[in-house]
């Protein structure tokens, strides 16, 4: 059983949305004959992406997988998401690849998803391989991306294969590492040809390089090469190997997938020299007491997996997709699902390849498989055979663009939360909360494009169609001026009436503070058992405000003179006359309009330090300084929440998708008095078409 998990292999496709992720994976499948034609994402029939919202976008939303076979190695491909909006997609399922295939586009280079992808590459310590794609494009160039993955990647890259020709032109590469020549026709065809006499001389010094970068990898090795012997063909393949495997490099290839160039060459790479399960050793896990404990890719140990996505089907239920740590399962069986301390069962074993669910009656260490309908497992949950460990999982991913959704139909206000609530188990990357003071359903998201298809997965799903509405802002109102009212309420309509008076000082204090009610009645004024009304009236008409109906904030009100009437007067009549204080209190205390602002960190490229700095100040925002991290600037500022929210799409625009940003709730701050009454108009004048 080991010699079938040897020649396992799971593997990752990341990079930047239209790289060409798809479409190499779709090549792979076509050159396998898994496929009778090569799927293209334009015309909407590639086996990867299926599902009407990708077709309809052009583009993968979710990650897909398939299984081949190739040479007696069994590779399990996972197409992850590039866009920025659905990158928590791709994310989850980092962890449990074995390598990462950065697809680069060759005329673009590397963008700001490949930098993610090659972050996480390196939290997980994992192998990958550079493919530069696209190199028949006009203005593509491979060593120009090689030296822009360079730096993106953070990672030494050592090209294992130049182009043949270029552009249009593209129609071969030279095998660095067998040091022959192949031209490709227009099926994707390989015929050895004689490396071009124009480029002999190049790739005789590229040889040397290559030679140089693997010797350096192992200390025999490196003495032979200094004291001039030659490497055997040997030596260099199983130190690259190691060096791959160990993740000192990434090598990198040059293809076009639509020409089917070079393809043969990614299957080979994928098959000699990509890491196994058992490559990738032992995985750490933390035990009841939080400890590190260890666990083996060993067949025979008890089983341990872990879930690292989730599809929810309205008929079929919910999908639950993991890897196979340790252990071997059978076609059904038990487990605990220990993040949840709960026992799970299943009755079929499922593996997935493209929209199509198989059913499978094994799986062994490395193996990713899903089963249906366990009741209480989520994304990152821990399966073991009964023992207490769990292995890490990622963080989700913080959203970073929050909209207000409603249902088209009023019928359908229970359906689109129970909607929602099955869609958040499938995508980490979104946040549902419900804003009371605003009477908002808030869904969070990494921007709008996520948003939208969210609401296009709920229709087809569950037949439930939403508005999608920029949220409220939550307002405040305060005081300016310290004053002095009389709130008296007298009432006579047979038999008792109603009597309450009392004087209040209302004054402001500082942002922050909040709400204080202070007590100075002397000589009984007022009796003590209705003091407690009067500060409740206060309360409640507060909560309403006086400008556009925001709740006031940061002032004191002092009750210290009043009168009673000892038939007459009630705990109802001194809280509507703490209430008429109030009001009147509030008309004249210089009321002025308080907005929340929010504690931004932008992180971007220094190129567009200056840029953001702007913009910024464009927005109100007050910049406190900046910090530094690897070869990005974090500027912190305070910023008014109305100018952040549409901000996620604008830091994408101006740093082509290189910005990231993060923000909390700072404090609050007195609008501009401009601003501020052209919000009081808007707010009120909602109020009476509503």
């Amino acid at each position: 059983m080991s010699e079938d998990i040897k020649t396992m292999r799971n593997v990752a496709f990341a990079g930047h949305g239209g790289a060409g992720k798809t479409t190499l994976a779709e090549a792979m499948l076509f050159k396998l004959g898994m496929t009778t034609r090569l799927g293209k994402v334009e015309e909407g029939n590639t086996v990867m992406d299926f599902q009407p919202e990708e077709i309809k976008k052009q583009q993968s939303i979710n990650t897909s997988f398939i299984k081949y076979t190739h040479n007696k190695h069994i590779v399990t491909l996972m197409d992850t998401p590039g866009d920025q909006n659905f990158f928590s997609s791709a994310k989850t399922c980092f962890p449990v690849a074995d390598a990462m295939v950065f697809v680069i586009d060759g005329v673009g280079g590397p963008s700001a998803m490949t930098e993610e992808a090659a972050a996480s590459a390196l939290e997980y310590n994992l192998p990958g391989l550079v493919i530069v794609n696209k190199l028949d494009r006009e203005r593509s160039d491979f060593a120009t991306c090689l030296d822009a993955c360079n730096v993106s990647l953070k990672k030494k890259i050592i090209p294992i294969c130049y182009p043949i020709g270029s552009e249009a032109g593209f129609k071969g590469l030279v095998n660095i590492i067998t040091n022959k020549a192949y031209e490709y026709d227009a099926d994707g065809k390989a015929t050895q040809i004689d490396i071009p006499s124009d480029m002999a001389d190049d790739m005789a010094v590229v040889k040397e390089e290559f030679i140089e970068n693997i010797a350096e990898l192992n200390d025999d090795l490196l003495e032979k090469y200094l004291e001039g012997e030659e490497l055997s063909e040997e030596e260099i393949k199983t130190a690259f190997r190691k060096g791959v495997s160990d993740a000192q490099f990434y090598p990198a290839i040059c293809t076009s997938a639509v020409k089917m160039i070079g393809i043969d060459i990614v299957l080979d790479f994928i098959n000699t020299y990509m890491p196994s399960p058992l490559d990738r050793g032992d995985w750490i896990a933390k035990d009841s007491d939080g400890q590190d404990v260890t666990v083996s890719p060993d067949p025979d140990a008890e089983f341990c997996g872990v879930v690292f996505n989730t599809i929810v089907d309205p008929y079929a239920g919910r999908l639950s997709l993991f890897r196979v740590i340790s252990g071997t399962l059978g076609k059904e069986g038990n487990f605990l699902n220990v993040t949840k301390d709960t026992k799970e069962r299943y009755s079929q074993l499922l593996e997935i390849a493209g929209k199509e669910q198989k059913t499978i009656t094994s799986a062994v260490p490395g193996s990713i498989v899903a089963v249906a309908k366990l009741k209480s497992t989520l994304t990152g949950d821990t399966l073991t055979g009964g023992k207490q460990i769990q292995i890490p999982a990622p963080a989700p991913m913080p959203p970073v663009i929050s909209f207000a959704i409603s249902p088209k139909s009023k019928n359908d206000e229970d359906k689109i939360h129970e909607a929602i609530r099955k869609i958040l188990q499938e995508d980490s990357g979104l946040e549902l909360k419900r804003d009371e003071e605003t009477r908002q359903t808030i869904l969070s998201g990494r921007g709008l494009v996520h948003i939208e298809v969210t609401a296009d997965k709920i229709l087809r799903k569950f037949k439930v169609a939403m508005d999608i509405n920029t949220p409220k802002v939550a307002y405040r109102e305060t005081f300016k001026k310290k004053i002095r009212v009389q709130g008296k309420h007298k009432k006579q309509s047979g038999g008792h009436g109603q009597y309450g008076d009392c004087w209040i000082v209302l004054e402001p204090l500082p942002r922050g503070t909040g709400y204080e009610f202070v007590d100075k009645i002397v000589g009984g004024v007022i009796p003590r058992n209705y003091i407690p009304a009067v500060e409740a009236g206060i309360r409640e008409s507060s909560k309403y405000g006086i400008l556009a109906g925001f709740p006031c904030v940061d002032f004191r009100t002092t009750l210290d003179f009043g009168s009673y009437h000892s038939v007459d007067s009630s705990e109802m009549a001194f809280k509507t006359a703490g209430s008429i204080a109030f009001k009147a209190a509030a008309k004249d205390a210089k009321p002025v309009l308080l907005e929340p602002i929010m504690k931004v960190s932008v992180k971007v490229p220094d190129a567009n330090t200056g840029d953001i700095m702007g913009d910024l100040n464009s927005r109100r925002g007050r910049v406190l300084g900046m910090d530094s991290e690897d070869d990005k600037q974090i500027i912190n500022a305070l910023v008014p929440m109305s100018e952040m929210l549409r901000y996620a799409p604008d830091l994408s625009s101006m740093t082509g998708g290189r910005g990231t940003f993060t923000m909390e709730f700072a404090q609050y701050d007195e609008v501009p008095s401009d601003l501020a009454q052209k919000i009081i108009d808007q707010v009120n004048a909602e109020k009476e078409t509503s």
